[in-house]
């Protein structure tokens, strides 16, 4: 966890204070943005820009997250108006990135492999696909992806249950494709 001065060095527009933001951040926020636009030279690019925009804005952090989540938000959001710009359907999953969370709801029965899963999420509806990645790899709570995706809570929650459904039924689907 970063310490409080070095957030006041960065509001004072203190390049070394920035620095050190940047590198503690850099690595992670990239693989973020991987995971949302599967290439290396758009995924920096985003990461740039987001630490521009965190930089430029940082008056606006006020505490109540850590700064890498309110960094990763930006980063998030910086991704998700490049592919609405772009109209990309591609949302990239690598293997050591794999982290499904736990919860009673998501089971398949058969095995899957990631590159299974990886598939089948690119083959989610967008309005699906996101919600699905925010909440199962991200980690976000339904207020937190109505807030970054501009949706209710209550259609975070109908998204994700739907978007999960069309997982299995794509997952299943293959199992029966190739007669296992």
């Amino acid at each position: 966890m970063i310490g409080s001065d070095l957030v006041d060095r960065c509001r004072a527009n203190d390049r070394k204070a920035q620095r050190a933001l940047y590198k503690q951040y850099c690595e992670g926020m990239f693989c973020v943005a991987m995971r949302f636009v599967n290439r290396q030279d758009e995924a920096e690019d985003l990461v740039q820009e987001a630490f521009i925009k965190a930089f430029k804005k940082i008056e606006q952090f006020r505490g109540d997250v850590t700064f890498g989540a309110w960094l990763k938000r930006i980063v998030i959001n910086k991704c998700l108006d490049f592919l609405k710009k772009k109209k990309e359907r591609s949302v990239s999953i690598d293997e050591y990135e794999m982290q499904i969370a736990e919860e009673p709801e998501w089971t398949v029965e058969l095995p899957v492999s990631v590159e299974e899963v990886k598939n089948a999420m690119q083959k989610l509806p967008e309005k699906y696909k996101y919600v699905v990645q925010l909440y199962l790899l991200e980690g976000y709570d339904h207020n937190e992806i109505a807030e970054i995706l501009d949706l209710s809570p209550t259609a975070s929650r109908t998204r994700l249950m739907r978007g999960k459904g069309y997982l299995r039924a794509l997952l299943t689907k293959k199992e029966h494709e190739t007669g296992s």
